[in-house]
Order: C-alpha cells, then sequence, then structure tokens
C-alpha cells in the first residue's frame, strides 16, 4: 500500500479514538437510548432518537427527550400497556415533519412488534440472507415491515427510508450502528447479535460527504445509496471487520472540526 494509504489509515484511526469516547455522547443523539437499561426501552429510545435526528443536534436531544418524558420514561411499558386515554398527552407532539399521526403509528407497530418478538433486532433481520454482505436487505425488509399493518399512514413513509428508493438511509444506518456495533469505549451499545459490524453501511449526510470528498473516498457527488456503499466500500480496506467506526472519525472532522 502507498504511504499516503498508510497516513490517511493513521490520522482516520487517531480521529475515531478522539470521539469514540463516552463525552461524545452528551451532545448526540445516541444520549437518548443512554438514559435506559432495558434492552427494549434503549432500542424504542433510540429508534425514535434517530428517526428524529436531522437538524440542530441540542433540538433533537430535547425533543427526544420530551417523548420520553410522555412515555414515563418508560417507553416499552408505555407501547405494551398504554390505554387510549394515554394516548391523549401525545396529541401536540412535534418534531419537524413528524406529527401525532406518525407518532401513533410507530407506537402501534412497536406494539405489535413486542408482542411476537422480544427485540426490535429480528424486524431487521427478517428480510436478510444467509450471505448477504451488507444490511440493504434488511432495511428493505424492515421498510416492508413496518409499514405491513393495516391502515398505514401514507405521510408517515417519508419518515422510513429504505435502498430501493436509493435513500441514503442516513438515520437507520446510525441507528443500527449503535444497536450493532461493541467496543469498549462505551458509545455504541452492541446488543444484537445476529447482525455483524462488517455489515454495517456508514450513515452519510452532507457533513460526512464533504469530509469523503475531501480526502478522495468517494466519486459521487449525489448523496444516496450508492454513495454510502461506495464509501463504505473504501472504509472497509481500512478496517473490514469495523467499516463503521469512521463514521465518528468523518462526523468529528465535519461536524465538530468544520473540515
Amino acid at each position: 500500500m502507498p504511504k499516503e494509504y498508510h497516513d490517511l489509515k493513521k490520522f482516520l484511526d487517531a480521529k475515531v479514538a478522539v470521539y469514540n469516547q463516552l463525552a461524545f455522547i452528551k451532545d448526540d443523539p445516541v444520549y437518548i437510548p443512554h438514559l435506559f437499561t432495558k434492552k427494549q426501552d434503549i432500542e424504542i429510545a433510540a429508534l425514535f432518537a434517530a428517526v428524529f435526528a436531522w437538524g440542530n443536534r441540542t433540538t433533537i436531544i430535547n425533543k427526544s427527550k420530551e417523548l420520553m418524558h410522555l412515555m414515563d420514561n418508560a417507553p416499552f411499558d408505555f407501547c405494551m400497556n398504554h390505554a387510549d386515554s394515554d394516548l391523549k398527552k401525545m396529541m401536540f407532539f412535534r418534531h419537524r415533519t413528524f406529527n401525532t399521526t406518525d407518532l401513533l403509528y410507530f407506537i402501534e407497530f412497536l406494539k405489535f412488534h413486542y408482542l411476537h418478538h422480544q427485540s426490535l433486532e429480528t424486524a431487521f433481520t427478517k428480510g436478510m440472507k444467509r450471505n448477504d454482505v451488507t444490511i440493504q436487505n434488511a432495511l428493505i425488509g424492515f421498510h416492508d415491515y413496518f409499514f405491513s399493518l393495516e391502515e398505514v399512514p401514507i405521510r408517515t413513509k417519508k419518515h422510513i427510508a429504505s435502498p430501493i428508493k436509493n435513500s441514503n438511509c442516513k438515520r437507520l444506518n446510525m441507528f443500527l450502528r449503535w444497536m450493532v456495533r461493541k467496543d469498549n469505549c462505551g458509545v455504541d451499545f452492541g446488543i444484537w447479535q445476529k447482525i455483524k459490524p462488517s455489515q454495517l453501511i456508514c450513515p452519510i449526510d452532507v457533513h460526512v460527504a464533504r469530509v469523503a470528498h475531501r480526502f478522495n473516498l468517494l466519486s459521487r457527488n449525489q448523496i444516496d445509496w450508492q454513495s454510502a456503499l461506495e464509501l463504505t466500500d473504501y472504509l472497509r480496506t481500512l478496517d473490514a471487520n469495523d467499516p463503521v467506526k469512521y463514521d465518528f472519525a468523518l462526523f468529528g472532522l465535519g461536524v465538530m472540526e468544520k473540515y
């Protein structure tokens, strides 16, 4: 490998070490699931925090905390055991384009799923094939399963992305990073076992894409699913088993250091 490659890997590894730390949590949406210890609470809190994750991070955290408060800071118990009267306090919840209609469907789906499964992991592994290299089929399968209930609000479909539509699926890829990656740093949870860290796709947004272009990790200009695949393919050359750890480096460089 050329010296430039080794220099880049050394540089990005150093940035991973800087940002993959507990101090990172308090200013990031991953803070929300860290409020909980029960597996199902972590999954539900993480899903909402990820779905809300566009725009200002402080607002994302505050709106996620607001929703957790409305769920009595016990999201799993609330989804499974709420009465119709408990849903009345949800009627004025909004976050950007996510409104009450969307929230009520999310709660309905979560109750449906957990009545039959112990973990949200199976909602993603349903669509996976044995030899899948990436989570593409997991994301497609989750989208189809999530919207398989009767009377799905059309407007809610914009909140769950799918590679079928060539979406970069940034928020779901971030959610899956939280659930699947496991190391000794304590940011990601690593509570799922059936999806491998090597199968994850790097979350990509304008900040990550800007840094990736600067270091020639990405050739495509459009920030879509193909770009997410291209970027992750390169990151696998740096670490085949855990390519998405470099999300810490790219995000940190883009958002914190304004590269």
